[in-house]
C-alpha cells in the first residue's frame, strides 16, 4: 500500500476512533451536567475542531504532493488532540465571556479590532480579531474572524466563520 492510501486509511480510522470517543463524551457530560454552546457540543468538541482546523492549515504548509496530505493530516490530528485538550479545561465562567466577548465583537468589532475577554476568577484569556462582513449565497450577512485562547500560558490560535441568524445572534458555520 502506498503512502498516501496508508495515510487516508489511518486518517480514517483516526476519525471513526474519535467520533466514538466523542458520543460518549457527548453523554458522559450531558449526565453530568456539561458545558455546551448549545448546539450539543461541549467545550471540548469546540477545542477538537478548532484545533483541528488550526493544525491542518499549519501542517498544509509543510511539503508538497503526498508529503503535503500526511503533513496537512498530522497536523489535523495534533490540533485535534491540543484543542481538545484546552477546550476541556475551559469552565462555565470561561465559556461565558467567551460568548460575551465573541457576539459583540463578530456584531460590533470594526475588521482587524482585537476584542478580549477574561475571565479574573483563573486569569484564563483571549481575544477575537473579524475580518469585514459579507453577503453569502443564501443573503446572510457573515464574518470570517482570528482568535486567541491563553490557557494556563499556552496560548492557542484559531481561525473560524460566523454568520448571523435571524434572531440576530451569530453562528460559528465553519471553524
Amino acid at each position: 500500500m502506498n503512502i498516501l492510501k496508508q495515510s487516508i486509511f489511518t486518517l480514517a480510522a483516526l476519525s471513526l476512533a474519535l467520533s466514538a470517543c466523542s458520543g460518549q463524551q457527548n453523554a458522559y457530560n450531558a449526565q453530568r451536567g456539561g458545558v455546551s454552546n448549545g448546539a450539543g457540543l461541549t467545550k471540548s468538541d469546540v477545542g477538537t475542531g478548532l484545533g483541528a482546523v488550526a493544525g491542518g492549515v499549519a501542517g498544509a504548509q509543510f511539503g508538497k504532493g503526498n508529503g503535503r496530505l500526511v503533513a496537512t493530516a498530522l497536523g489535523a490530528l495534533v490540533g485535534a488532540s491540543v484543542g481538545n485538550s484546552i477546550g476541556a479545561s475551559l469552565d462555565r465562567a470561561d465559556m461565558t465571556y467567551y460568548n460575551q466577548a465573541q457576539q459583540k465583537a463578530l456584531e460590533t468589532a470594526q475588521p482587524g479590532q482585537s476584542l478580549p475577554w477574561n475571565n479574573p476568577q483563573n486569569g484564563h484569556s483571549g481575544s477575537f480579531i473579524p475580518a469585514a462582513p459579507y453577503q453569502n449565497d443564501a443573503g446572510q450577512y457573515c464574518r470570517e474572524y482570528n482568535e486567541k485562547v491563553n490557557i494556563g500560558g499556552e496560548i492557542q490560535s484559531a481561525y473560524g466563520r460566523a454568520c448571523r441568524q435571524p434572531d440576530g445572534s451569530w453562528q460559528i458555520v465553519s471553524q
